[in-house]
């Protein structure tokens, strides 16, 4: 697939806010079934493992960690690691796949822009562009700032996004396209496609992912994403105290160019 992979967790609460009246995600993209079907890629597992303190006593924090597509593979290799998600169903898929494997992860349902945990961690990502649903400047400051409060003295801080591309932005308008074809666990048959528009004001993509199910149209579903530029991105995290150690193109650690499809932060 093309730049926009869209395999993210988002923030459930920010759409339950619908901010600015609008912005959301649509509830269908929440279906654990449809959602963990579509999002079998681990190409970002290697990373983020990578970065991982080699103390495996160390506590790991994962943020928008959905279904436990990342927290799990990670718990199973010894890692103390919890993870939160606002969306209950998500979480509870997730808890279902941890027991499965005999494993006891602590799982948060909680925002990410209120986040009060008791704990501090020695490492806290946030993986699969979710921050892209942050729609408001506000409230990617305050995720971050509570991102910082839940750090240990010297914790990594590490995140990925997209890197916006215009030309991409462009051809995009210019018709639907199919973006998915699969199978769930329970036996639907999706097809997934996609018509977007983008909002140069608000910096907002505003995408309809429209869904077939078994042969038939179901619903269009909105997957709404702030897009966040280079420069702007680097100075939010510097301004909420943040020094960027590292700032890469893709997940084999690539240096970050003009061309680069992501953006990916190891922050402390």
């Amino acid at each position: 697939m093309k730049q926009w992979n869209y395999q993210f967790v988002p923030n459930q609460q920010i759409l339950k806010d619908k901010i600015n009246g609008s912005y959301k995600v649509g509830n269908l993209i929440y279906d654990a079934n449809i959602y963990d079907a579509m999002n079998t890629d681990l190409a970002d597992l290697p990373f983020y493992k990578r970065w991982l303190p080699t103390n495996q006593d160390a506590r790991i924090l994962e943020l928008c960690c959905g279904t436990g597509r990342l927290t799990i593979p990670m718990a199973m290799d010894g890692y103390n690691i919890s993870g939160v998600d606002y969306t209950a169903s998500m979480l509870e898929s997730a808890k279902i796949k941890a027991s499965a494997e005999g494993l006891d992860i602590e799982f948060f349902e909680a925002d990410i822009r209120t986040l009060d945990l008791p704990s501090k961690y020695d490492l806290i990502f946030i993986p699969f562009n979710s921050i892209h649903h942050l729609y408001k400047n506000e409230d990617l400051f305050k995720a971050f700032k509570g991102v910082k409060s839940h750090l240990k003295e010297g914790g990594l801080f590490l995140l990925d996004c997209f890197n916006p591309s215009i030309q991409f932005i462009v051809e995009g308008e210019k018709e639907q396209k199919e973006i998915a074809r699969y199978t769930t666990d329970d036996g639907r048959n999706v097809v997934i496609k996609q018509a977007m528009k983008y909002e140069s004001k608000t910096q907002i993509n505003r995408i309809e992912w429209h869904y077939f199910i078994n042969g038939q149209f179901d619903s269009i579903q909105n997957l709404d994403m702030r897009l966040f530029f280079p420069q702007e991105l680097d100075s939010y995290l510097k301004w909420t105290g943040f020094t960027i150690i590292q700032k890469f193109g893709g997940f084999d650690e690539q240096a970050f160019t003009d061309h680069s499809e992501k953006q990916i932060f190891v922050c402390r």
